[in-house]
């Protein structure tokens, strides 16, 4: 199989790279190769996808977890036996409702269904054929996979332990400096804090994220450089409320994707929706006071 296309990291666990390295919409994917061969995401690029299944036919694709850049090209493999968490709903079925349960209305669920179609290629994927859940064990393409329910990022977030060669999958636990993201209705700052705190403490021998390359050996400096994403957040929403502001100022300033984001209606949603994540934290700190929707530093 084409080295370009794959990179083995220990026994029969493959990494998968996403185009971009990986950032979003794309993500990185990893490969099981035993008795079946086994792709865990499907955010690379089509041709990526394509020519491994075309090298070495894929068997069985395992969703993480239903955000757009996991599930990005997986029609491509319909006809494969899919597998994906217990909490998935059956949204993933439809790009407008995946898009309400994301953004919060069925309007703006409507734009975003419309901008990861024609913008990232994602398509909806159809109901799997089985459903795994927290503590599952799933001896599948020669590996022994342990899942790992880690929510607060979304619902039917999970992460994988390959217990063979000690591969932690940490997927959207993303180790990037961009820190943790709690941009859905359904994502808590707090749940993922717990979260991602259970995941680092397994028995790990490399940390692999879907947006950053493998970290081979004790990655305690990284998850911890990560989870500190939590509070240099913070501080920037901090440093907007100096004087009183309201929380449409806060989403414009875009203190999170520092207005990178090319669908400007639904950057500031996600910005908006973070920042009051934070706020009201930061209000049940002590931090902020919130006044006929003036927030401001205490």
């Amino acid at each position: 199989m084409a080295t370009d296309l794959i990179r083995r990291l220990e026994g029969d666990v493959y990494f998968v790279p996403g185009e971009g390295k990986g950032a979003f919409p794309s993500c990185h994917g990893f490969l099981l190769k035993g008795h079946e061969t086994v792709l865990i995401d499907a955010g690379m690029a089509e041709a990526t996808i394509r020519e491994l299944d075309k090298q070495q036919r894929i068997d069985i694709l395992v969703i993480t977890h239903s955000h757009p850049d996991h599930i990005r090209h997986g029609y491509l493999l319909e006809d494969r036996h899919i597998l994906m968490p217990l909490e998935t709903p059956d949204s993933i079925t439809d790009l407008r409702l995946l898009g309400e349960r994301f953004m919060g209305n069925l309007e703006h669920g409507s734009i975003w269904a419309q901008f990861v179609h024609d913008e990232c290629g994602v398509r909806a994927l159809r109901l799997p054929d089985g459903r795994f859940r927290d503590g599952d064990a799933l001896t599948i393409g020669g590996a022994e996979l342990e899942a790992i329910h880690a929510p607060g990022h979304l619902d039917d977030h999970y992460c994988f332990l390959e217990k063979k060669t000690g591969t932690l999958i940490t997927t959207d636990i993303d180790l990037t400096f961009f820190g943790p993201w709690c941009g859905n209705p359904e994502a808590d700052l707090e749940t993922f804090l717990k979260s991602i705190e259970k995941v680092m403490a397994m028995p790990y021998r490399r940390a692999c994220s879907s947006h950053k390359e493998p970290i081979e050996g004790d990655a305690t400096d990284v998850f911890e450089t990560y989870l500190a994403g939590f509070e240099r957040q913070q501080k920037k929403i901090l440093a907007l409320c100096e004087a009183p502001t309201t929380l449409d100022a806060i989403a414009e300033a875009s203190p999170f994707f520092r207005d990178s984001f090319s669908e400007k209606l639904i950057q500031r949603l996600f910005e908006k929706r973070m920042a009051l994540k934070h706020l009201t934290l930061m209000i049940q700190q002590g931090l902020v006071t919130e006044s006929n929707g003036l927030y401001r530093q205490v």
